[in-house]
């Protein structure tokens, strides 16, 4: 497996921010990349139950309105809003309760992809690790979308876990800690404390000695 590192983390943007629910504030990381391919297609790939394991994870449930799904060794959740082909949300039940959102929009004859992760975090875990902690799972998912847009072809999760361990899988999730703690400081937090917390998270995903939680968590292509 061969990957041109730079060019993926390039082609996606990443923001930080917070968005206040009934149950108090909440923080939000986004990542959003633009595909060559219909906005039907992408549609597709995001909510067809046989298509998302070629690129994500095994997956069972109905993904309709009011349908639960369950993503094998990772989140579950109900579907809250599904209007093809532009937007689609969901709760994200890992470890507690969190929501994503989805939408495409076309840009010409490409279609630009927007994922929205709104989590209740608290104090501690977030100055602990900060947004690279699901930021850089997120990564390793659109990821994984783009490699099987670009061919059509089905990724094969052994082949993408061993390359997480090699050196450019490790270089991708450096780069991706990277990105979110630039996009941590864009959203004016503090340099010093946003370092810290992007690097503490980059090495739960690239340091395979540590059996930290993100790790176990959290490998590349398993956002949660």
């Amino acid at each position: 497996m061969d990957v041109d590192v730079d060019h993926h983390i390039n082609a996606a943007s990443r923001t930080v921010g917070a968005r206040t629910l009934e149950a108090g504030e909440a923080r939000v990381v986004t990542i959003s990349r633009t595909y060559n391919e219909p906005i039907e297609d992408v549609w597709d790939a995001l909510t067809n139950i046989e298509r998302i394991p070629r690129w994500f994870l095994p997956i069972t449930g109905e993904l309709h309105l009011g349908g639960h799904f369950q993503l094998e060794g990772n989140a579950g959740g109900v579907v809250e809003r599904c209007e093809p082909p532009r937007a689609f949300d969901a709760t994200w039940e890992f470890a507690g309760v969190s929501w994503i959102e989805a939408r495409l929009a076309e840009e010409g004859d490409a279609t630009r992809f927007t994922l929205t992760h709104i989590a209740k975090v608290d104090d501690e875990t977030w100055d602990q690790f900060g947004p690279a902690a699901t930021g850089i799972g997120w990564d390793g998912a659109v990821l994984g979308l783009s490699l099987h847009l670009a061919t059509g072809a089905a990724n094969d999760p052994a082949e993408a876990m061993a390359w997480s361990m090699t050196e450019q899988g490790i270089g991708f999730n450096r780069q991706s800690g990277e990105r979110w703690h630039k996009a941590d400081v864009a959203a004016g937090n503090d340099p010093k404390v946003a370092r810290e917390r992007a690097d503490r998270a980059t090495t739960a995903y690239t340091d395979f000695g540590e059996a930290s939680e993100i790790s176990r968590r959290r490998r590349p292509g398993c956002a949660g």
